[in-house]
């Protein structure tokens, strides 16, 4: 809590004043978290100052919250050229990112319990006016991201049409490619010499940390060595066994049961739907590295709104078949051709309630799988000849996206 407020105080985060008449005050919270190493070792604890974001008012404290976050594909992207072109991967962090972008509304935050200011005197009815960005605001991964894009912008770098938080900068001799995700930064380069520069540049600017070469980045776990680059999940998966009660179960050799359909009416409903909505939502970020449950997680996310006990059972089984191989992923290769391909296929009228086709896809970089999709179509196909024409606008649609 006290490196916090350093913090604060540091990038004079807010002021102590009187709360003029008529305006309105967020609130603040404490939040404490544990940071793990990939090996499930203790990083560090972690105290942050957090706006309760959802006492603000539309069109008085904010007005616009999105704020874009690199697409995952692009990361695997981004991997499988640096494998391929031998490029060095490194990662970065920027401490306590929010606080380091200007806000354009005024704000005035409740005083943090326990905090006294510096003078040890508070005028009267004292509220924190805001400054700059903090953790929670709706509108600080926004000020944040124009803040750090600026930055990059700044130094040359050009920002991808495709994809908003990938920036890129050619030169004669050297290549560089910046993926951002929120404050985390992945960095590829043909060049020792542009990576240090473009570190030295943010550190300038803000607070960073350098994490050294790529090993754990969004919870994604990246091996290299010769042949190419693997990447797994095995921690996030082998945690999301033990949670559940599931890692000493027997195996299952499939995902799912594709012999047993499938429908919101199937098996009784349960009478809490939180674990099983925790289950699928878990899942769904596992899909990131395993292709081979996409298909099955799909089909269990369309009875979010009221699973029964055979949607539940039907997530169970992927877990067990989780537990064949927890740390399979994917791989990388360095002895590959840099070529796009995709594949497409469709199952005509799979969804029995709807009569909907199901649309698979994937795209490869040269061997290395890259992007894939398995989803249903938007409107019901007339024959199984247009089902596959859709199945093939979406994958033309993805590869012209990776171009």
């Amino acid at each position: 809590m006290d490196v916090e407020m350093e913090a604060m105080e540091l990038n004079k985060t807010f002021s102590v004043v009187s709360l003029p008449p008529g305006k309105n005050v967020v609130g603040c919270k404490w939040v404490y978290t544990i940071k793990y190493h990939s090996d499930g070792s203790i990083e560090r604890y972690k105290a942050r100052l957090v706006a309760k974001g959802y006492t603000q008012q539309e069109g008085v404290d904010y007005i616009d919250t999105f704020s874009p976050v690199a697409k995952l594909a692009s990361g695997k992207l981004v991997l499988g050229l640096a494998a391929k072109k031998g490029w060095s991967l490194t990662q970065m962090d920027v401490t306590n990112a929010f606080l380091h972008s200007d806000l354009e509304e005024e704000i005035y935050m409740s005083l943090p319990q326990g905090y006294t200011p510096a003078s040890g005197v508070l005028p009267p009815n004292p509220v924190c006016k805001l400054h700059k960005s903090l953790y929670g605001l709706k509108q600080a991964s926004r000020q944040w991201y124009k803040c750090l894009s600026q930055a990059l912008l700044d130094e040359g770098y050009e920002q991808s049409p495709a994809d908003n938080t990938l920036f890129v900068k050619e030169t004669d001799v050297s290549y560089t490619a910046i993926l951002v995700y929120v404050d985390d930064i992945l960095i590829a380069s043909n060049s020792d010499e542009a990576v240090h520069a473009i570190k030295d540049a943010l550190a300038r600017k803000f607070k960073t940390k350098d994490l050294g070469p790529a090993r754990f980045f969004l919870g994604l776990e990246i091996a290299r060595n010769a042949d190419g680059i693997s990447v797994c999940q095995r921690k996030y998966c082998l945690d999301l066994l033990a949670d559940t009660g599931l890692l000493g179960c027997k195996p299952k050799s499939t995902p799912i049961d594709y012999k047993k359909p499938l429908t919101k009416d199937t098996g009784l409903l349960l009478p809490d739907a939180k674990p099983y909505r925790e289950i699928i939502g878990r899942l769904l970020y596992l899909c990131i590295t395993r292709p081979d449950i996409t298909y099955a997680v799909n089909r269990l996310s369309q009875y979010l709104s009221c699973p029964t006990d055979e949607h539940y059972k039907a997530a169970l089984r992927i877990l067990k078949y989780l537990k064949n191989n927890p740390g399979q992923g994917l791989f990388f290769s360095a002895h590959t051709d840099i070529c796009l391909n995709g594949f497409s296929d469709a199952d005509w009228g799979t969804c029995l309630e709807s009569r909907r086709s199901i649309t698979g896809m994937c795209v490869f970089l040269g061997t290395s799988l890259i992007s894939w999709k398995s989803k249903k179509q938007d409107v019901v196909s007339g024959s199984s000849t247009e089902a596959e024409y859709r199945s093939m606008a979406v994958t033309t649609k993805e590869l012209l996206y990776r171009c």
